[in-house]
């Protein structure tokens, strides 16, 4: 068995894509076997306790400044990197999870953690991304490269599935998807079309993933 667990900021749209996949036989041996939010008005943890799988709560310390801020978020990282190691996950997938996590946590699972940004990043970890047409456009980093993308009037975006280093964004490309941007596009359509090849790649990667490709 190939083991994942999933952590969630929201209603879950990636977590169902795989918990469909699993039912459908479409991810070989994998199976989701914890799901955790930061969040616990997160939709994607009632998906999960429908299917009898584990689920953790992990709440963020309510912010603060300086040094005890530091403390806390360090602390906070140690709780959910515990939550996870009692799983002993083969994977960890960052499907809508908004926190970035600091190298110290990601020591915990190296080279076990992959992320689903929504938007093109490229291979070399660089500020730009050449596109199949051709067409050179900026690598959207942080949280708002859906609405980045249409301020900036690019013709296309993604989204792309990677690795997790300490580099936010950045990491080996283990999937990407062109999106082509609409003349009549809103950050919800926009958003939507992402979502849908997101869903696809994500399934597409764990599988290989399990299989050990």
């Amino acid at each position: 068995m190939y083991t994942i667990a999933v952590l969630i900021s929201g209603s879950g749209s990636n977590l169902q894509a795989l918990f469909d996949a699993q039912d459908a036989g479409q991810i070989g041996s994998a199976e989701v076997c914890l799901v955790v939010s930061d969040r616990a008005d997160a939709y994607g943890l009632q998906r999960a306790l429908g299917r009898g799988v584990a689920t953790a709560h992990v709440p963020l310390p309510a912010a603060s400044k300086g040094p005890a801020r530091e403390a806390s978020r360090a602390a906070w990282e140690q709780r959910l990197a515990s939550v996870i190691a009692t799983f002993t996950p083969d994977l960890v997938v960052l499907a809508g999870f908004m926190r970035i996590l600091s190298p110290a946590f990601l020591q915990h699972f190296p080279g076990r953690v992959i992320n689903q940004h929504p938007a093109l990043l490229p291979a070399d970890g660089g500020d730009t991304v050449t596109t199949s047409a051709g067409l050179t456009i900026p690598a959207l980093r942080g949280a708002h490269v859906v609405p980045d993308a249409l301020s900036r009037g690019l013709p296309v975006t993604g989204c792309t599935i990677h690795r997790v280093t300490p580099r936010v964004d950045d990491g080996p490309i283990l999937a990407q998807a062109e999106v082509p941007i609409l003349p009549d596009d809103s950050e919800n359509s926009l958003h939507e079309r992402i979502k849908v090849e997101e869903r696809r790649l994500i399934v597409q990667v764990v599988h290989n993933l399990a299989a050990g490709r």
